[in-house]
C-alpha cells in the first residue's frame, strides 16, 4: 500500500488550517502544519495558504495600503518555499500564497484593489463569486474550460509578474487569477479552492478540488520519479 502524500502547510499555530487540511484529507493526502521551517525532504509538496498581506518591503515598496503584515509568517513561508523550489518539489499557493510565490520570483503586488464585482475585502463575511477566463491551452482551461466562476476574498493582487511565471487565468478586470512556473512544478490561484469543494462545495462556482487534485498529482509524479520534477 502506498504511503499517503505528505503536504507541508506552514502557518503560525493560532491560524486556522482546517479547510486546507480537510480538502487534502478528502483527496487522500496528509496535511502537516509546520510552525517552523522544515526540510523539504520530509514532504511531497508545499501548500501556502491564504492569510494576511505580505510585507511590502519584500518587493521593494513602502507600506501604502496593507491591512495586516506578519513578517515572521513571511519569513516562515518564504523559507519553506525556497527549500521546495530548490528541491524542485510541487508548490500550491492559495490567495496570499499565490501572491507570495510572485514575490519570491521577483514580482510585485498591487497593495489595494477597490471593491468590485470581482473582488471583496478579506473582512467581508462571505466570498464574492465572479467570472474568470482561462488562457487557451492552459492547465486551467483543461480543468474548467475557457470561462468559469470562482470565489474571491482578497484586497491585493499580483502586480509585476515574477521571473519564470506565466498567467493562466484572468478576471474580467485584469487581475491574475492563476499562475504557473514555466519549468518548475509551482502553481498558484488567487481564489480559495478549499472553500469550493467537499463540505464547502458551492452551486455557483466550479469544483475547487480539481486544483488541489492537480497539485497532488504533481506531488505523486515527483515522488514516483525519485524527486525529479
Amino acid at each position: 500500500m502506498k504511503k499517503k502524500l505528505r503536504i507541508a502547510v506552514p502557518v503560525h499555530p493560532e491560524l486556522s488550517t482546517e479547510n486546507y487540511l480537510d480538502a487534502l484529507k478528502n483527496l487522500g493526502a496528509e496535511g502537516v502544519v509546520c510552525e517552523a521551517v522544515c526540510p523539504a525532504d520530509g514532504f511531497d509538496g508545499l501548500l501556502l495558504p491564504g492569510g494576511c498581506d505580505a510585507d511590502p518591503t519584500l518587493y521593494g515598496q513602502r507600506d501604502l495600503a496593507c491591512e495586516h503584515v506578519d513578517r515572521a509568517l513571511d519569513d516562515l513561508q518564504l523559507g519553506m518555499l525556497d527549500m521546495f523550489v530548490k528541491a524542485k518539489k510541487p508548490v500550491l499557493g492559495i490567495c496570499r500564497g499565490h501572491q507570495l510565490i510572485n514575490v519570491y520570483f521577483g514580482g510585485t503586488l498591487i497593495q489595494h484593489l477597490p471593491c468590485s464585482d470581482c473582488h471583496s475585502r478579506m473582512a467581508q463575511p462571505a466570498d464574492k463569486v465572479h467570472t474568470t477566463h482561462a488562457v487557451p491551452g492552459s492547465v486551467m482551461e483543461r480543468m474548467y474550460g475557457c470561462c468559469f466562476c470562482t470565489n474571491s476574498s482578497h484586497h491585493q493582487a499580483i502586480g509585476q509578474l515574477g521571473d519564470g511565471l506565466e498567467i493562466v487565468e484572468w478576471s474580467d478586470d485584469g487581475v491574475a487569477e492563476a499562475v504557473k512556473h514555466e519549468t518548475l512544478p509551482v502553481f498558484g490561484v488567487q481564489w480559495h479552492p478549499e472553500r469550493m469543494c467537499f463540505a464547502h462545495a458551492r452551486h455557483d462556482t466550479v469544483d475547487g478540488s480539481k486544483v488541489i487534485a492537480y497539485f497532488l498529482e504533481k506531488c505523486g509524479e515527483v515522488r514516483e520519479n525519485g524527486g525529479i520534477a
